[in-house]
């Protein structure tokens, strides 16, 4: 199996979202960073501080910094862990769920002050990303 950042926990509450998980088939040690990377606009990315304890970490953001003026309908941003050289998707993969798109099914927030709602999502590969919607629900 790929290295890959093994998603734990997702908690998409309070205007953020908080990932934990554990660094999985490589080494776990340096200065991580959670990157979230705009599929349509792949050179559009926030990079977050990612806490980490051995192979375990955590980051979390504000859904705000996902606002954006030029949004289609729908947006989706792909979320990586990142040492600076190497960048692991992040994903549930060592379980024994498979299709989590139509198991796993999280709460939207809708950005303050814009017609934006954020939630995460599980990928057909069973990665997680975000999706955006302008207008409706998520």
């Amino acid at each position: 199996m790929k290295p890959h950042a093994e998603i734990a926990e997702v908690w998409p509450r309070d205007g953020r979202i908080r990932l934990v998980g554990r660094i999985h088939g490589c080494p776990a040690g340096g200065t991580w960073r959670l990157v979230l990377t705009r599929r349509a606009h792949p050179d559009q990315r926030l990079d977050y501080p990612a806490r980490t304890d051995g192979d375990r970490f955590e980051s979390e953001w504000p859904v705000a910094d996902l606002a954006a003026s030029d949004y289609a309908a729908v947006e989706e941003w792909d979320i990586h862990l990142s040492d600076g050289e190497k960048e692991l998707r992040a994903g549930r993969q060592l379980d024994d769920v498979r299709g989590k798109k139509k198991i796993f099914v999280y709460p939207e927030q809708r950005i303050d002050g814009s017609d934006v709602s954020v939630r995460p999502y599980y990928t057909i590969k069973d990665n997680l990303s975000l999706e955006c919607r302008t207008g409706g629900a998520a």
